[in-house]
């Protein structure tokens, strides 16, 4: 991953404003629970090779994210909150 990817400034995050370009929304922690980071739902094995990654596969994981950040518990940062 290339240095800085998950710093970016702080900025209300929902699940509908996740970039098209990366699903970080700089909360990079892993939830020893889940093995997935509580602020995008990925493994540390695919954010690792996120760069590596075809632009379809990427997507396409995307698409999981917000279903399996649900499925684990995981809500990122203001997520539920009204704006």
């Amino acid at each position: 991953m290339r240095r800085g990817a998950c710093i970016r400034a702080a900025l209300p995050v929902t699940l509908q404003s996740m970039s098209q370009d990366t699903p970080c929304i700089a909360v990079c922690m892993i939830d020893p629970r889940t093995s997935l980071c509580s602020g995008c739902g990925r493994t540390l094995p695919e954010i690792a090779r996120w760069p590596r990654m075809e632009r379809a596969e990427r997507l396409a994981l995307m698409a999981l994210l917000p279903r399996r950040m649900l499925e684990a518990g995981l809500v990122p940062p203001q997520a539920g909150e009204a704006h």
